[in-house]
């Protein structure tokens, strides 16, 4: 039987094992629950007094620090039904980290490898998180969120449920963000708005500077020139030299499911100034 808190007097200073799968070199601190359908990668540490249940899958060399909460059950979920966690492989999860359960038999909360969840960070059921993803302190994500890879997410920043965060983009801190943010921009205040090209970010990643520049005249073409979504693509198609990362931009724009984040600010840019 799966054993949750509280536990007894007399096994205060036991670890607890309910049947959980580890691998090699596996460490779990003092008071830990482990529920029995817990898989554990080899080289992971989990801190005391961290509580993971549910059907949850941790990877390899992953760092789970003390009094973090992983798959409880979501208010929502019924009776009986096996909602997931799957985090993948050396990814660190901060103190007091909420991490609920999927809804869902079939369903999952997803997060990549080589993440960072800061303190106090909240994720909802069903959030897919990516690769590389920052999230700072008390970062909330609502139900069916997902965060593509290389996403930064600045602290006590909230995010509305269904909302997709694009790949290398960076959200400030306590931000709303209520629309989709597309990959590769800059996007900050309540409600969030957007603010240019996250060219920093694309640098430290790798995208050369005649990339860069292709993105960030996509995004005028997008935001300045006063065009709708079909026109603006058409622009792009037409002026832009087609690399990876623009075809990206800009299917993540034909698949949005929430509109974008606005334009912080409107300027009468014409077309002719972004070649």
């Amino acid at each position: 039987m799966e054993e949750t808190f509280p536990f007894p007097k007399e096994r205060e200073t036991e670890i607890l094992l309910t049947g959980a799968t580890c691998g090699k070199n596996v460490e779990i601190g003092h008071g830990a629950v482990i529920g029995k359908n817990v898989i554990i990668g080899e080289g992971t540490k989990i801190g005391a007094y961290a509580t993971i249940n549910g059907w949850t899958t941790i990877g390899n060399n992953c760092i789970i620090h003390p009094h973090v909460s992983i798959a409880s059950e979501p208010h929502k979920n019924k009776h009986g039904e096996k909602g997931s966690v799957i985090i993948g492989n050396n990814t660190q999860i901060r103190e007091f980290v909420t991490i609920n359960g999927s809804i869902g038999t079939d369903s999952k909360t997803q997060i990549g490898s080589h993440c960072l969840l800061s303190a106090y960070s909240h994720i909802d059921p069903n959030c897919i998180v990516g690769n590389y993803v920052v999230m700072s302190n008390a970062v909330n994500l609502a139900a069916h969120v997902e965060v593509e890879d290389r996403a930064v997410i600045g602290g006590l920043t909230i995010i509305h449920q269904f909302t997709k965060i694009g790949k290398n983009a960076m959200v400030g801190g306590a931000s709303k963000v209520i629309q989709d943010v597309p990959p590769f921009t800059m996007v900050n205040g309540n409600p969030a708005k957007a603010f240019g090209i996250n060219s920093i970010g694309m640098k430290r990643v790798g995208i050369n500077e005649n990339k860069r520049r292709t993105l960030k005249n996509a995004y005028k073409i997008l935001y300045l020139s006063g065009l709708g979504y079909s026109r603006a693509l058409e622009v792009m198609e037409e002026q832009l030299i087609l690399c990876e990362e623009l075809e990206y931009f800009m299917n993540f724009l034909r698949g949005n499911r929430r509109e974008i984040c606005r334009v912080a600010h409107k300027s009468k840019t014409s077309l002719k100034q972004v070649n």
